[in-house]
């Protein structure tokens, strides 16, 4: 699993429809009050990307895609 990449959630653009809690398998997300929350972010399978494939606001990026 990643340690040094998982997704991170931009606040502004989530609109709290919970796609990627109830898409990701491996529980890296859990459902917040105003958006998910990352709470197992070494859970993540590196490079998976499907949860931001399947947000419809585009509100999901990766830590880690940033060129060091």
């Amino acid at each position: 699993m990643a340690k040094n990449w998982y997704p991170i959630i931009n606040q502004a653009a989530c609109i709290n429809c919970e796609t990627c809690v109830n898409f990701c398998p491996r529980k890296v997300y859990e459902a917040g009050i105003q958006y998910p929350e990352v709470v197992q972010p070494d859970a993540c399978v590196e490079f998976c990307r499907g949860c931001a494939k399947i947000c419809p606001t585009g509100a999901i990026t990766f830590f880690g895609d940033q060129a060091s």
